[in-house]
């Protein structure tokens, strides 16, 4: 595909990757310029479909972007509803009603497990985390129980639930809560016999956490368990949800329901920020009774309302979510393939679901390689904040089979590279 006509006003009129290297140290971070710097320096400034492009024409397959691009960037559907919307009325007074707001959270709505029917719109994942929480302790519901390695947000309340101290320590105390290994049931079973009523937050795979894939039959048992103790249920969807998995939910691969979805990242069509939590009716309850117990001034704005409702449709319609399914394991089995001879070596693991893909690597060290060496080839992907040792893929659903071909080819060169560099440490020791 070849590249958007690019001139000064793409950037802001900041023309220079070092003008915006010096903008960030004096007025943004630092530690992201440096970062930055590390990795090139390349500054995005484009995009459409599979597509992002840097400020010198260079064009990137983007299989990062933390989950949220599963309709590409700019897809046209959501682009013209949000256009619209801005041309129409894209803010609201938030004191008459908001007629987009009730599309979106029908829309939602519809495509979720049976009896999740109330949406708290938010504009961020952690927001809908932190709705969670407040509707469990409107429920009676204080204390905290969430998975090792879980991500779920970086505000207070979420970061309790978080279970990294490399993002806790600095912000201590938190809000109590107590964390048990991911996959074990019997821990968690243990863990709500031993206190009063608790609020259970779990992914159904860890995105942050590596794409760790639980063992069948584990949310089956975590849904019986929150029932029998009388526990409130939430399931963190923000990364998995909306088709990402190569399903709708990853709640259905068992076909539960928790009493909270988390809704975030595909949500957002890839073009408006948004999130929410669902709901079913009793957990609701509270919300219901006051609309202004737990509220923001943009959440559900309109036209972050016309950006999900058309991701919703627009999913459904080009049938993402079994596209998912199939690119999923073609991209997964090619890249088996192609990092086959590094197995046991530089290579320790490689996993996935849909369209949440994981390579961990022996360390950090070799992770940061691979992530460069795709870079370096024109096909981005994501380091894992909870798991730094595991180079995660959240493709597109939109990718063609010329795309997955040159996600082989990328791969294809970073395994030679890996392996001369495996190479070159065995000869120095």
């Amino acid at each position: 595909m070849s590249s958007p006509t690019l001139d000064a006003t793409t950037h802001g009129g900041v023309t220079t990757v070092a003008e915006v290297l010096d903008t960030y140290r004096r007025h943004l971070s630092r530690g992201r310029a440096r970062l930055a710097s590390l990795t090139g320096g390349a500054m995005e400034v484009a995009s459409e479909g599979a597509y992002v492009w840097d400020s010198e024409g260079k064009e990137y397959l983007d299989c990062g972007g933390y989950g949220v691009f599963l309709l590409g960037h700019r897809h046209p559907r959501v682009v013209e509803a949000v256009i619209n919307q801005i041309r129409r009325h894209p803010m609201a007074t938030r004191i008459l009603l908001e007629p987009v707001a009730a599309t979106a959270a029908e829309a939602l709505a519809a495509v979720t497990p049976p009896g999740l029917d109330y949406v708290h719109f938010v504009n961020s994942g952690a927001e809908a985390t932190e709705t969670a929480i407040k509707l469990a302790r409107a429920h009676g519901k204080h204390r905290l129980i969430s998975a090792i390695g879980g991500y779920h947000g970086k505000t207070t309340g979420a970061l309790a639930v978080t279970a990294k101290p490399l993002y806790q320590d600095p912000f201590r105390p938190l809000l109590a809560a107590e964390h048990v290994p991911y996959g074990d049931a019997d821990a968690l079973a243990h863990a709500l016999a031993d206190g009063g009523p608790a609020c259970v937050i779990l992914e159904p795979v860890q995105g942050e956490g590596g794409v760790v894939i639980p063992p069948p039959g584990y949310l089956t048992r975590v849904q019986e368990l929150c029932a029998e103790h009388g526990a409130l249920f939430v399931l963190d969807e923000i990364q998995t949800g909306l088709g990402r998995l190569g399903s709708w939910w990853g709640a259905d691969a068992e076909g539960i329901r928790p009493d909270v979805l988390l809704v975030g990242k595909n949500l957002s069509g890839g073009v408006i920020p948004v999130a929410a939590a669902v709901a079913t009716e009793a957990v609701y309850a509270p919300f219901n009774r006051d609309p202004f117990l737990h509220t923001s001034t943009f959440a559900a704005a309109p036209v972050a309302m016309a950006a999900a409702a058309a991701a919703v449709k627009t999913i459904g319609e080009e049938n993402l979510t079994e596209r998912a399914a199939l690119l999923g394991k073609d991209i997964r089995d090619r890249i088996e393939s192609a990092l086959a001879p590094l197995r046991g070596g530089p290579v320790a693991d490689i996993r996935g679901q849909g369209l949440l893909l994981g390579i961990e690597l022996a360390d950090a060290h070799t992770a940061g390689e691979l992530v460069l060496h795709l870079m370096e080839a024109g096909v981005l992907v994501n380091h894992s904040l909870n798991a730094h040792t595991v180079v995660r893929l959240t493709p597109p659903a939109v990718l063609t089979e010329a795309n997955v071909d040159r996600i082989t080819e990328a791969f294809a060169g970073a395994a030679t590279a890996l392996s001369r560099t495996a190479s070159s440490r065995k000869g120095m020791l």
